[in-house]
Parts: C-alpha cells; sequence; structure tokens
C-alpha cells in the first residue's frame, strides 16, 4: 500500500506543477532525504519563482542548510 502511494505522488514529480513538485519535496524530507528534497525546491525556485511556492520552498531550503553538517563533515 504505502509503495503505491509512493509510486503515485513520484509519478506525479514528473509534471511541471510546483505544487507538485513541492509535494515531492516534502515527501522525500519526510523519508529522510533532504539532498533530493532540496534538489526539487531549488529546481521550484529556478523554474517557478514568482509562485507562492517558490517562497515556502526559500524558507525550506534555509531550514534544512541549518540543519545540515557543514560540508567539511560530511
Amino acid at each position: 500500500m504505502i509503495v503505491a502511494v509512493v509510486a503515485i505522488l513520484l509519478g506525479s514529480c514528473v509534471g511541471d506543477s510546483p505544487k507538485s513538485m513541492f509535494e515531492t519535496a516534502q515527501l522525500e524530507e519526510l523519508q529522510n532525504n533532504p539532498k533530493h528534497a532540496k534538489e526539487l525546491y531549488e529546481e521550484i525556485v529556478r523554474r517557478h519563482p514568482n509562485t507562492q511556492y517558490a517562497q515556502k520552498s526559500k524558507e525550506r531550503l534555509e531550514k534544512l542548510n541549518l540543519a545540515a553538517p557543514p560540508e567539511s563533515l560530511k
């Protein structure tokens, strides 16, 4: 059941909708995959800069960057 839900949500990422991309990024965060979440948030900001999802993505990027260890510690 969970696999089906994840497959449906990830399939929505194929579209260019900032909403679906944002939802997928949130799912990636829940699955402890901040690297992919950041990539998606950055893409939203780049491709859809004048949307509410770009602003929300910037906020999430700030929080994720604060939570991430410095590059030298990775």
